[in-house]
């Protein structure tokens, strides 16, 4: 593997990329980079895809809240192919089959020009099944008017604009990681799932009965027409205690931390806390574990569209039975309160299906969690070579990096694989109880946790422009 590295350094050297700022970007212009590459999501996601039948289906429709694409938009693929490359970097990485050292710039420059090469392959991938099977169909009219009745022309077409909407999420997450405030990917799920989560709250129109879907406005129809809140309102008091009750759990956690003492070895008095918080590897984890979930679910859609039912039948998105219905994740208590519905499946088997999602989430989320450190640098050694580059030591101890890594290794793989099996858990009871909006329970624990690490990193980025001094002595210049 390392020599086919070797050999493929020039071109992972020439992959195309974002260039960086040669020095500190003021915190107004990073608001305003954030902001503008937020506005241009917007407007790609209200892009239609052209020659597009109405009568198409979306293949990612139940992963929507994860994916950050708009269904049937330019940027129908979202960030699924950023984060499906990332799972297969880091299970290389994490099984040492990939030797890159991403502590020095040419094992950076190779790194991101390796993961630069399976984003692309990875948007190809996830482009061709949707024209495959009756997915994404082309429009007839569309194909009579531009290209003389050619089908196959028009769905080239839709194909070439999916492959151009996933390289333009790439490059927008890039411009955000580089020039903005936190990540992409983090900005485009905030976006679309806070979208979801106002049109569920708000939302005035009518589709299932006589009263509004979104939560308030149903909540005074009903009280004034005089109907019954048990049979109108269902499940809707039970999704709004459960988002209220994630965002108050995820907020007291990720405020939850063992702090490290430090001092400065050469500025007597100049002390400061490294943090190792409950939730250290943040919930991005759990986007690669539901990923995995998403694309697993693709394969068993797309074989199932094309004839071959082994694995299990579709309707629409939704398995139906087989292998792909146990491994499908629970959306909500209408997939499991077998008391209350008839789920056309024995009781056995919607237990074993809890047990699968369950376990399925909390060993992926130990275990991708473990993996995101080490990819990220936040692993034992890598702390202990930033906190010695920056001049900080822990008082009573040499300031030595082999003994840092070692204290350091008593609290960061432990809180790391407790707070990715937390996230796990919260997960999995925050889907099957499910969220007020068209979002899952994942979706809005990613969405709170995200928003308020940004929140975290807005104000630091406040602080380092207030003391510019600051930028050097923690190495943010």
């Amino acid at each position: 593997m390392g020599n086919l590295l070797d050999r493929m350094e020039p071109l992972l050297a020439a992959m195309p990329a974002v260039k960086s700022p040669e020095g500190h970007v003021h915190f107004k212009n990073k608001l305003i980079w954030t902001l503008g590459i937020l506005i241009l999501y917007f407007v790609l996601t209200n892009i239609p895809i052209f020659g597009l039948a109405p009568a198409s289906q979306d293949l990612f429709s139940a992963w929507r809240a994860l994916l950050a694409g708009a269904s049937g938009s330019i940027v129908h693929l979202g960030i699924g192919p950023i984060v499906t490359a990332s799972i297969v970097l880091q299970l290389l990485k994490g099984a040492d089959i990939l030797h890159i050292d991403t502590s020095e710039t040419r094992g950076q420059v190779m790194y991101m020009g390796l993961q630069k090469i399976l984003i692309m392959v990875m948007i190809v991938i996830e482009a061709a099944p949707n024209l495959v099977g009756s997915f994404m169909q082309p429009n007839p009219t569309i194909a009579t008017q531009f290209f003389g009745g050619n089908l196959f022309a028009v769905s080239l077409l839709i194909f070439i604009q999916i492959c151009i909407g996933g390289v333009l999420i790439f490059f927008m997450d890039e411009v955000v990681t580089k020039w903005g405030i936190g990540s992409g990917v983090g900005l485009f799920i905030i976006a679309g799932i806070s979208q979801a989560l106002v049109s569920g709250f708000i939302n005035w129109a009518k589709v299932q009965d006589q009263y509004p879907t979104g939560f308030f406005p149903r909540l005074v129809a009903i009280g004034l027409d005089g109907g019954s809140y048990l049979t109108y309102f269902g499940t809707n008091i039970l999704a709004f205690i459960t988002t209220i009750a994630i965002f108050l759990i995820i907020v007291y956690v990720e405020s939850t931390r063992i702090e490290i003492p430090l001092a400065h070895a050469q500025v007597r008095g100049a002390r400061a806390r490294f943090p190792v918080k409950l939730i250290y590897a943040s919930v991005l984890p759990m986007i690669l574990v539901r990923v995995l979930q998403a694309n697993i679910q693709m394969v068993g859609m797309f074989l199932s569209n094309v004839g071959i039912t082994m694995f299990g039948t579709f309707s629409g998105s939704t398995p139906q039975n087989g292998i792909m219905w146990y491994l499908a994740p629970i959306n909500g208590p209408s997939q499991w309160m077998w008391w209350t519905t008839d789920l056309g499946h024995a009781v056995w088997q919607v237990l074993l299906r809890m047990g699968i999602d369950i376990t399925f989430m909390v060993v992926g989320g130990a275990i991708f969690a473990l993996f995101w450190i080490k990819t990220a640098g936040l692993d034992s050694k890598d702390v202990a070579r930033q906190i010695q580059l920056s001049g900080m030591s822990i008082p009573g101890y040499r300031r030595n990096p082999q003994v840092l890594e070692k204290y350091l290794d008593r609290y960061i793989p432990r809180v790391t694989v407790i707070g990715g099996v937390f996230i796990g858990v919260l997960s999995v009871i925050a889907n099957l109880f499910g969220v007020i909006g068209a979002v899952s329970g994942t979706g809005l624990l990613l969405t709170v946790s995200i928003t308020y690490r940004l929140y975290e990193e807005i104000a630091s980025q406040q602080i380092m422009e207030m003391y510019p001094f600051m930028r050097t002595f923690f190495g943010k210049e």
